[in-house]
């Protein structure tokens, strides 16, 4: 029997030998039992990976496009059905609330940003509205991920021509049941979501696997992500950080467009030379290491490790928030005790 709140596929990770932990207060599966073949399907195959984390609103309404141009800081507005770009809706002192992918349809847009957090962005939204004539409805929609570099082979192998461009996003058939695939700017190495509806999931996930597909835990989507300098949401970026901070500002922002909720901070910092005095780095570390653990030099705090990994290939790496003053690759500084050294690609420090 599956557990009380576990995900709707628990049964099919627990029989793939899948191993479950707590991480932000959900169940998630780690690993598969093999952490090199899970991280090599991130990275040079193709993996699957469940986010039922993910969850989807659904926006219509003649003037849907008009209000969410005006909220959120990339153009959306200028999307046409099949298209779409992640931005973030921040506070108008700059603060991000959220992280969002939009993704334009004939008559709405879907807004994918995290499950239990719908409630309020609907609330967010609501409050911008007025009396415009936009409707918002939370719409049961699972979310998987596949990644690694063979991703569209496997579609391609069902029956799916891959989307291109980030955000750019298809409606298919995939064992008979309907699915938007849309490549995900969010993924390590470019990969693709798959909005499926809950009783979906487990069809559609076992034509991945049957289509090549490895299951991956997030232990190696982890370490892909802190490789590739992929910060999430809730794992590495919270509502105490400016959108320069992030180091998303060209793949969430665009400067062209007009005025949008915390657009003066924006502006302001990049009239400035986009300096800010904290910003998400990579380290490699002497030793695997915890979230939220201090990074220090000489003697003084400078940092806080946001998500930690340990790569087959690389052994044990960070994403951090780091001082200003502490940016250089090359930078030598400590983590409980053990050296760790920022970088700014881990082929080279």
């Amino acid at each position: 029997m599956r557990p009380s709140g576990s995900s709707i596929l628990h049964d099919v990770h627990a029989a793939a030998g899948g191993v479950f932990e707590e991480r932000l207060g959900r169940t998630v599966v780690a690993s598969y039992g093999d952490g090199d073949a899970e991280f090599a399907a991130a990275l040079d195959g193709a993996g699957i990976v469940e986010m039922a984390e993910r969850g989807v609103l659904e926006v219509s309404g003649p003037r849907r496009l008009e209000l969410l141009q005006g909220l959120v800081s990339n153009d959306v507005g200028g999307r046409r059905p099949g298209q779409g770009c992640r931005a973030a809706l921040m506070t108008a002192r700059g603060h991000l609330r959220f992280l969002l992918r939009l993704l334009v349809d004939e008559d709405v847009v879907l807004v994918e940003t995290e499950a239990h957090r719908l409630d309020l962005l609907q609330s967010v939204l609501e409050h911008y509205r007025v009396a415009a004539p936009v409707r918002f409805q939370a719409t049961p929609r699972f979310v998987l991920a596949l990644v690694g570099v063979a991703g569209p082979n496997v579609l391609k192998t069902l029956g799916i021509e891959a989307p291109v461009s980030p955000e750019d996003h298809t409606r298919a058939t995939l064992a008979g049941q309907d699915v938007l695939v849309a490549r995900a700017g969010d993924l390590p190495g470019g990969g693709f979501v798959l909005h499926v509806a809950p009783e979906q999931a487990e069809a559609v996930w076992g034509a991945l696997a049957a289509g090549g597909a490895r299951p991956v835990g997030r232990d190696a989507l982890d370490a892909r992500r802190v490789e590739d300098l992929t910060p999430w949401y809730e794992e590495d970026i919270t509502e105490d950080n400016l959108l320069h901070e992030t180091g998303l500002l060209e793949e969430l922002h665009s400067p062209t467009k007009g005025c949008y909720v915390g657009q003066e901070v924006v502006a302001r910092l990049e009239a400035r030379g986009g300096n800010v005095n904290k910003a998400l780095r990579r380290l490699r570390l002497s030793r695997p290491a915890t979230s939220g653990e201090a990074v220090r030099a000489n003697g003084k705090d400078v940092g806080l490790l946001a998500s930690t990994a340990v790569s087959p290939r690389l052994g044990p790496i960070a994403l951090a928030w780091i001082h200003r003053s502490h940016f250089a690759p090359g930078t030598e500084l400590d983590v409980a005790g053990a050296p760790a050294t920022v970088v700014d690609d881990f082929g080279e420090e």
